[in-house]
């Protein structure tokens, strides 16, 4: 989390502003990292509802890809105008939460079992990245620049994976379908 949250925001690159805000996401007062967390997964959902699954595969991987590599560009020309790991700069969590999605591809069934997993994912995801146990909070500390914003969240979505695959394929996710 940023240690400037009260820190003020300069003129910046209006590309990289909207990029690195999540479109605006970022000045949300309120909790943007979870704001911006929760627009990645109902875009996730939206291209699971919309897409076949070898194309949803290929789309979340893109969204991971894309946006670790886009997210350390853009943080770095943002920490020139805001200071290091500015608030209002959420790329990361749209990051993190797409990594949490990953679970939840090819997913057999009903499509709430997908969609479930993938929001167990995105919550995993969030109380992880914002308490940073493990690992995650020396990777915050220690690496620093566009680098340091991201790797912390991809940690934190590691360990969203592992608990969410866990479900998956333990038999939690049997004993919910058949309640239904």
């Amino acid at each position: 989390m940023s240690n400037n949250n009260n820190h003020q925001l300069g003129e910046a690159p209006w590309f990289h502003v909207a990029l690195s805000t999540g479109f605006g996401v970022g000045f949300w007062p309120w909790g943007p990292g979870t704001l911006g967390g929760f627009v990645a997964l109902l875009t996730w959902i939206g291209l699971y509802l919309l897409l076949s699954p070898m194309w949803l595969f290929v789309a979340t991987l893109a969204l991971v890809v894309g946006s670790l590599l886009l997210g350390v560009w853009t943080d770095n020309v943002m920490e020139r105008y805001w200071g290091e790991d500015p608030r209002t700069v959420i790329i990361d969590e749209y990051f993190g939460t797409w990594v949490a999605c990953l679970p939840a591809l090819f997913v057999d069934g009903p499509s709430y079992v997908a969609i479930s997993l993938a929001s167990l994912g995105f919550v995993l995801f969030r109380a992880i990245d914002i308490t940073k146990p493990l690992g995650c909070r020396w990777v915050d500390k220690h690496i620093h620049g566009g680098w340091g914003c991201m790797l912390d969240d991809a940690l934190a979505a590691f360990y969203a994976c592992i608990v969410v695959l866990a479900v998956r394929f333990g038999k939690v996710v049997e004993f919910v379908a058949d309640l239904f």
